[in-house]
């Protein structure tokens, strides 16, 4: 087997295993994309995919470990979160994950919503937190996966010309 094709391989799975970590919260997606291409840029001698490319993507992933931080407290803080309301949406998140879809759905909702009540004891006010939080960690998702595509779209437009 070529050496080549071989890390060519690698990087696809690195890449495929981060799109899947984009949406499934145990995984750092971005940065495995960024780890598959980089793999790729390697394999190929750089001769493709440039230090120019490379830093563009590198900055795009920064930015969205940046965003997914962001968007996540932003939700949880616009409407006063207490600390346990966040750590119940991430405990949450990661519980979610064993429940497939629904669950990675719930999961953080919950989490916050149980967080916030053990904190104040106010159902209102913890479905609020709750809420809140869920829209902070989607805005974070559909964030992520804008810079997906955006990272795909600049490493093949690189590849190809």
């Amino acid at each position: 087997m070529d050496p080549a094709l071989f890390w060519y391989v690698v990087a696809a799975v690195l890449a495929l295993v981060g799109l899947a970590g984009v949406i499934l919260p145990a995984l750092p997606g971005l940065p495995l994309v960024f780890a598959g291409m980089l793999v790729a840029a390697w394999a190929g001698d750089f001769q493709r995919i440039g230090p120019v490319t490379l830093v563009l993507l590198g900055l795009l992933t920064a930015l969205s470990v940046v965003a997914d931080f962001v968007a996540t407290a932003a939700g949880a803080k616009r409407i006063g979160a207490g600390p346990l309301a966040v750590w119940g949406a991430a405990l949450g998140t990661l519980a979610g994950v064993f429940f497939g879809p629904v669950g990675l759905l719930a999961g953080p909702f919950l989490g916050a919503l149980l967080g916030e009540l053990w904190h104040t004891r106010a159902l209102r006010r913890a479905t609020h937190v709750g809420l809140a939080t869920w829209l902070g960690l989607l805005l974070g998702t559909v964030l992520k996966l804008a810079l997906a595509f955006a990272m795909l779209g600049l490493f093949v437009f690189a590849w190809f010309v």
